[in-house]
């Protein structure tokens, strides 16, 4: 996440990590919170009680930001040939 926080100079990573304990009572689940680990954009839950991809978490920041998603502009050698 540094890594990303980097790059995106537009974005706050906020990175919260507390023993297993307090994920798993009432208290928490009553905040409607994702089931940790979790990785939040803005509101947008990227994914919840798993792993992520750097690259997913990566695309997610682009679409909040109004950027075009990592890889997408790589053409093909038809689209470079017809300019597509």
């Amino acid at each position: 996440m540094p890594r990303l926080g980097e790059k995106y100079k537009d974005i706050e990573i906020e990175v919260t990590s507390k023993p297993i304990a307090e994920y798993q009572n009432d208290e928490y689940f009553e905040l409607d919170l994702p089931v940790a680990p979790a990785v939040m954009v803005g509101d947008e839950i990227v994914v919840e009680g798993s792993n992520v991809s750097q690259e997913k978490v990566e695309g997610v920041i682009c679409r909040n930001l109004g950027l075009p998603e990592p890889g997408t502009s790589k053409k093909g050698i038809l689209g470079r040939i017809f300019g597509q």
